[in-house]
């Protein structure tokens, strides 16, 4: 007989963590951040991914967002820090709970949560311009394909990002 079981709740879990100074010391050094995510959410391709970005491309995709939300109001950044103050510990995890609302927040939003560019910088590790010409379709390689080759090659990555949660 047919038994009815009853849908589990989706949930979309999205952690930034683990900041890391990049090219410390020189005029080019920069923070960047993981990103984890651990979905039972239809709406996303992989259950589960990790990737890194930095506060430049956080900006870059609210920018998007913004392009393509029409009336729908896009979630805020956190500022952008003054270049003679320096990057403080409390600064950069002022800046990482701030980017991670900013995440939860857009990916609460039906809007949002269906353009394909927010899918990609979630998850793959595409450079910015290959998200912009994957979601116009200048890619030989849909939206959906680059998150499951992704997500495949970096299978032991987030099933070991599960396992420590």
């Amino acid at each position: 007989m047919y038994q009815n079981n009853h849908e589990e709740e989706e949930f979309i879990t999205i952690r930034v963590q683990d900041p890391r100074l990049q090219n410390e010391g020189s005029w080019t050094s920069y923070v960047d951040y993981k990103i984890f995510l651990h979905t039972n959410s239809k709406a996303f391709t992989a259950k589960t991914s990790c990737v890194r970005r930095r506060y430049r491309e956080f900006a870059w995709l609210r920018k998007q967002l913004q392009k393509y939300a029409g009336l729908v109001p896009v979630p805020p950044l956190p500022g952008k820090l003054p270049f003679h103050i320096g990057c403080t510990d409390d600064f950069i995890e002022q800046r990482r709970q701030g980017l991670q609302q900013f995440l939860k927040q857009a990916v609460q939003n039906m809007v949002l949560l269906s353009d394909s560019q927010l899918h990609l910088f979630l998850q793959s590790q595409l450079s910015i311009s290959d998200i912009e010409a994957c979601a116009m379709g200048h890619r030989p390689y849909t939206a959906t394909e680059a998150i499951l080759n992704y997500a495949i090659s970096n299978r032991g990555w987030t099933q070991e990002e599960t396992l420590s949660r």
